[in-house]
Parts: C-alpha cells; sequence; structure tokens
C-alpha cells in the first residue's frame, strides 16, 4: 500500500489573558518632542548636535487701553538762549616765580648775572643745555654737566632733570 498521509495534529488554542480596559485618554497631552539619534563616536561629523527649532509660542491677544482724552493743546516751549563759550582765561602766574631772584656766582656763569625769574632761569638753563648738546643720548631725563654746570649740580657729572631745578633752587637768593 502507499504511504498514507499523516494528518496534521490539531493545534489547541492558547488562553488568551482577559485584557483590562484602557482609560480613556485626556484631551490635553502634550506631544512629545523627536529625540535626535546620536551618531557613532567615530564619525567627525557626530560632534555636531542637530538642534530641534521650536515653534514660537503664541502671545495672548493684546487688550486695548482705553484712549486718553487730548490735553488742551500748549503754548510752543520758548526758544532756549544759545549758552555763551567758555572763553580760555589765561591763568595768572603765582608772584612768588616771578619775583625776581639773584643767581648766585657760579649760576651766573650760565644765565647772566642781573636778577631774573625762577622761570627765566629755567628757561635759559634749557638753552644752554641744548645748545650745547649736554641731554644724555640713552637716557634724555639725564643732563650730563660740562664745566660751567658742574658746580651748580654740586660737582656731580650727571643730574636728572627733576634734580637739576632743586640744585639751581641752591643758587638762588
Amino acid at each position: 500500500m502507499a504511504a498514507a498521509k499523516k494528518k496534521p495534529a490539531k493545534k489547541t488554542p492558547a488562553k488568551k489573558k482577559p485584557v483590562a480596559k484602557k482609560a480613556p485618554a485626556k484631551k490635553a497631552v502634550a506631544k512629545k518632542k523627536p529625540v535626535a539619534k546620536k551618531a557613532p563616536a567615530n564619525n567627525p561629523a557626530a560632534k555636531k548636535k542637530p538642534v530641534a527649532k521650536k515653534a514660537p509660542a503664541k502671545k495672548p491677544a493684546a487688550k486695548k487701553k482705553p484712549v486718553a482724552k487730548k490735553a488742551p493743546a500748549k503754548k510752543p516751549a520758548a526758544k532756549k538762549k544759545p549758552v555763551a563759550k567758555k572763553v580760555a582765561v589765561k591763568r595768572k602766574p603765582n608772584p612768588a616765580f616771578m619775583k625776581p631772584m639773584t643767581p648766585s656766582a657760579a649760576l651766573a656763569a650760565v644765565v647772566g648775572a642781573k636778577p631774573i625769574p625762577r622761570t627765566e632761569v629755567t628757561k635759559k638753563i634749557w638753552v644752554y643745555i641744548k645748545k650745547n648738546d649736554l641731554q644724555d643720548a640713552k637716557n634724555r631725563r639725564n643732563i650730563n654737566a660740562d664745566d660751567k654746570l658742574k658746580p651748580v649740580f654740586g660737582g656731580k657729572k650727571q643730574v636728572s632733570m627733576f634734580e637739576m631745578t632743586k640744585l639751581v633752587n641752591n643758587h638762588l637768593s
């Protein structure tokens, strides 16, 4: 006899678990934002993170303010007078500096023997220094003394310009 075909065995249906009813969905549920996928670490483009664009928030409609009544028209403002410019006032020199003083014999060799104000003494010394090129080449604040200035500077070969005025005042009376 020919091979008889076997009948497939009937499968018994699996028992289903009772399904709980879901609660009705809430109406105002916020939508979840899509999460950007991370690229593999070996990808150089992975360093830049994509930014999700946000929709602009809607502003509530602004309430209109009641329109105030206009005030009665004012008189036009009076024209302002132009401000007077400050005139540069020349400073008056201190009388103590302008008092003529007699230079000592050592200082008289540089500035002259007649009495002159302290300010003029300083000016004449600077004229003498520049004429004889006595400023130090490297440090211009220092003055190199020559034979006439050495006694005025107290025997020093080099003096700063600030120290010079102090030493010169010792030779005025």
